[in-house]
C-alpha cells in the first residue's frame, strides 16, 4: 500500500516558509512582492484560478493586482498593459492567464512580459535558463512536483525518471529538472512504442498528458514513485487524475491523489518565484 503524497500539506508548509520570506523582505527593505494577474474574457475555469492566486496572495502577505479585460480586447491593448506593469516597481512578477481567446497571440505576449517578471517561467529566455540550468524561476506545475519529492524524502539522483507528456509548461520543462537533479529522464508522448514497457522502468513516473484514468497498475514497477500532474472530470463530475489511482496505489511506493495532490503546489511555486523575483529587485535597487 503506497504512502500518499499529501500536496495540501506541503503547500502549506512552504506557504508559511514563503510567508516568513516576504516578512523579512518587507522589513529588511521595505519592498512588499507584487503580482499582477490578467484574464482576458470569462473562462469560468481560468476565473476560479485567478481568484486562488489572488486569495493566496494574501495568505502570504504579497500585494496583489487583478486586470479582467473583456474578451473583445486587443493585442495591441494588451501588449500595452504589459508593457506598463513591466515599468511598475510594485509588481515584481506578471502572470497572464491562459488560454487567452482567439485572435490573441499567447507567445507574443509572453514575450513582451521582462524576463525578470515572468513567473511562469513561460518566456524563450526563462525556458533557455532553466535548459542551461542557470535559473531564477522554474515553471510552477513541475517545481512543485520537485518540491513534493523532497519534502517526502525521495531521492531523485541515480533513479530511471519516466516523464509521460511532453507539453512547454509541464512534460518538457519536468524532465529537465528531473536531469538537473541527476535523475535518468526517459520522455514519452503519443508516438511512444510500447508505452508500457517504458512506464514500467520508471522508479519515478511523472504523468502530465490530460486523459482520465489512463495510466493503469499493469504500467507501473512495484515500489515506483508516482505522481499525477492530470486534471479531469469524468462523466459523473467528479475530478480525476491521469493515473487510475484504485489499480496503481496497490503496487507504488508514493503516489500523489487527485485532487490533493500536485494541484495545490502550483500556486504556491508560482508565489516563491514571486518572492524571489521581488528580492532580486530589492537587491538590484540596493545596488544602484
Amino acid at each position: 500500500m503506497a504512502n500518499i503524497i499529501d500536496g495540501k500539506a506541503i503547500a502549506s508548509q512552504v506557504r508559511g516558509e514563503i510567508a516568513d520570506g516576504v516578512q523579512r523582505l518587507i522589513e529588511q527593505t521595505g519592498v512588499t512582492p507584487g503580482l499582477a494577474v490578467i484574464i482576458v474574457g470569462d473562462n469560468p475555469a481560468s476565473q476560479v484560478y485567478v481568484r486562488n492566486k489572488k486569495r493566496a496572495c494574501e495568505e502570504v502577505g504579497m500585494y496583489s493586482e487583478v486586470y479582467e479585460l473583456p474578451a473583445t480586447t486587443t493585442q495591441a491593448e494588451l501588449t500595452d498593459l504589459v508593457r506598463r506593469l513591466n515599468k511598475d516597481n510594485k509588481i515584481h512578477g506578471i502572470l497572464v492567464q491562459l488560454p487567452l481567446p482567439k485572435p490573441l497571440d499567447e507567445a507574443e505576449i509572453i514575450a513582451e512580459i521582462d524576463p525578470s517578471k515572468d513567473v511562469d517561467a513561460f518566456s524563450a529566455y526563462n525556458t533557455g535558463k532553466i535548459m542551461i540550468g542557470d535559473f531564477d524561476f522554474l515553471p510552477c506545475t513541475p517545481a512543485g512536483v520537485m518540491k513534493l519529492l523532497e519534502k517526502s524524502g525521495i531521492e531523485v539522483s541515480g533513479k530511471e525518471c519516466v516523464v509521460v507528456g511532453r507539453s512547454n509548461i509541464v512534460g518538457k520543462p519536468q524532465a529537465m529538472l528531473l536531469l538537473h537533479a541527476n535523475g535518468t529522464v526517459t520522455i514519452c508522448h503519443s508516438r511512444t512504442k510500447n508505452l508500457a514497457e517504458v512506464t514500467r522502468r520508471a522508479d519515478i513516473l511523472v504523468v502530465a498528458i490530460g486523459k482520465a484514468d489512463f495510466i493503469t497498475g499493469d504500467m507501473v514497477k512495484e515500489g515506483a514513485v508516482v505522481i499525477d500532474v492530470g486534471m479531469n472530470r469524468r462523466a459523473d463530475g467528479k475530478l480525476t487524475g491521469d493515473v487510475d489511482f484504485a489499480s496503481v496505489e496497490p503496487k507504488a511506493s508514493y503516489i500523489t491523489p487527485v485532487p490533493g495532490g500536485v494541484g495545490p503546489m502550483t500556486i504556491t511555486m508560482l508565489l516563491q518565484n514571486t518572492l524571489t523575483s521581488a528580492v532580486n529587485f530589492a537587491r538590484k535597487t540596493s545596488l544602484n
